[in-house]
């Protein structure tokens, strides 16, 4: 076990995604008026490839079946929203939607932030014996 556990690393993933995610929102607000800009959106891997660790062990009787392999662990990934346009010059950025997710985005980053602080704090209570 390490000196902080598994929070600190969490925590830490889950600042790193959020300022992605951040910065994939404030692309797309960016390029609000670009003829023929998809939006990007950020997905989280981590909980997914964690899910697909605790289930059942898989076993491949197929060449065609699908590989549960760890070659695929990312934090996070990028990808273009879809084929659709919303805009008469190809561009499919819907500026409501970006603007809720950038504050939806900032309010969890805050939380992680805060969530954080609040773990230094109870170390270095610690640290002073409780003083």
């Amino acid at each position: 076990m390490g000196l902080f556990g598994k929070t600190f690393n969490t925590l830490e993933q889950s600042l790193q995604y959020s300022s992605a995610k951040n910065k994939v929102i404030s692309t797309n607000i960016s390029n609000v008026d670009t003829p023929n800009y998809k939006a990007k959106d950020v997905m989280f891997k981590q909980t997914l490839n964690e899910a697909l660790q605790n289930t059942m062990p898989t076993k491949l009787t197929n060449d065609r079946h699908i590989s549960f392999n760890n070659d695929m662990r990312l934090p996070y990934q990028e990808f273009k929203k879809g084929n659709t346009s919303y805009n008469h010059n190809g561009n499919n950025v819907d500026i409501d939607k970006e603007m809720s997710e950038l504050a939806k985005n900032q309010i969890y980053y805050q939380g992680l932030v805060d969530r954080m602080n609040d773990k230094f704090n109870n170390l270095q209570t610690v640290i002073r014996g409780g003083r």
